[in-house]
């Protein structure tokens, strides 16, 4: 679905999967690693692949012929957590969703009250009607974590992608660092896949929360393992600096992660990955940016409502009050 596509590619959990009428002013941001000076910003549209370089469906099994090759281990696992927790239940994300240099529809992130020992964290997204001619996607995703920890202990899909559904369940096993995914999609044969994970396991939509959590500074490595479209990857990242980002939202200081995502079994599929976490005592996820079998895609943060605060609401500059 686009929306846990949209995440692996840019957080490889936060991030990337696609300007028309009424377009939101775009986010100030460096040139990504990949371009070149003067060439097109990923926010109006995919660059061209560079020669050699894999791009295709996520979801694709690695040809016969290729090559087995070992990821690099992560040299260390994440550090401490911060404290207390930046986030409630109750706390409504809402994010614009922009695919192929067209907006796409729209994504939301939900904290819910906890249940039998996990503190569950629901997504939920659809493209829009215009998108919908390219693909039509509407579903959600539920991450149990723990609350103490923020580790998963399961991580469920069900979407229906061009009228298709698509269900998934993946089971976290904490003692032996196990990853059970059980899929199925329409009415073919149930599926599996088995994985494992180094020294840490994360999922798509939970490691936005305890990437929230992190001590964030200047150049803090950052490496972990998380599932993502069926399928295992390393996500290796540092941080890279503070910037000052521009958002309809607001104006903001953050913190800029960039990184790269390889996928375990299968070295060759790597996804950029770029994402600002604000740097203050709310640490919200205000952009991510990558790409997906479509091209390049952006999450933006347009809404923010946190028990007890007064929402937050994108609007036009002439209205925002300094």
């Amino acid at each position: 679905m686009i929306s846990m596509r949209t995440l692996v590619a840019a957080c490889l959990a936060f991030s990337a999967a696609t300007a028309w009428a009424q377009e939101a002013p775009p986010f100030k941001m460096p040139v990504l690693p990949h371009q070149q000076k003067g060439d097109a910003p990923v926010t109006d549209g995919a660059p061209a692949a560079e020669p050699g370089v894999n791009t295709g469906d996520a979801t694709a099994a690695a040809p016969a012929n290729e090559p087995v090759v070992a990821v690099k281990p992560c040299d260390q696992g994440l550090p401490a957590l911060k404290t207390p927790l930046a986030f409630k239940p109750g706390e409504l994300l809402e994010f614009d969703l922009d695919a192929m240099g067209a907006k796409a529809g729209k994504l939301t992130m939900r904290v819910q009250r906890q249940a039998n020992g996990s503190l569950p964290v629901l997504v939920e997204a659809q493209t829009n009607t215009l998108f919908s001619k390219v693909r039509r996607v509407r579903g959600s995703a539920t991450s149990y974590l723990h609350p103490r920890t923020l580790r998963p202990s399961r991580y469920t899909e069900d979407a229906v992608e061009n009228e298709q559904r698509r269900k998934v369940n993946v089971a976290f096993g904490a003692q032996d660092r196990s990853v059970k995914v059980d899929y199925q999609i329409a009415d073919r044969p149930k599926g599996q896949f088995n994985y494992t994970w180094d020294k840490d396991g994360l999922d798509v939509a939970g490691a936005i929360y305890l990437i929230r959590q992190l001590p964030l500074k200047k150049d803090l490595p950052v490496c972990f393992d998380v599932y993502g479209i069926r399928r295992m990857w390393r996500l290796t990242a540092t941080v890279v600096e503070r910037e000052h980002v521009s958002l309809p939202l607001g104006e903001f200081e953050a913190w800029h992660l960039s990184g790269t995502a390889v996928r375990l079994d299968r070295p060759s599929q790597t996804r950029d990955v770029h994402v600002w976490i604000t740097d203050d005592e709310r640490r919200l996820p205000l952009a991510a940016v990558g790409a997906i079998d479509l091209g390049a895609v952006r999450l933006t943060l347009s809404g923010v409502t946190r028990p007890g605060e007064k929402p937050m609401a994108a609007q036009g500059k002439e209205d925002l009050k300094w």
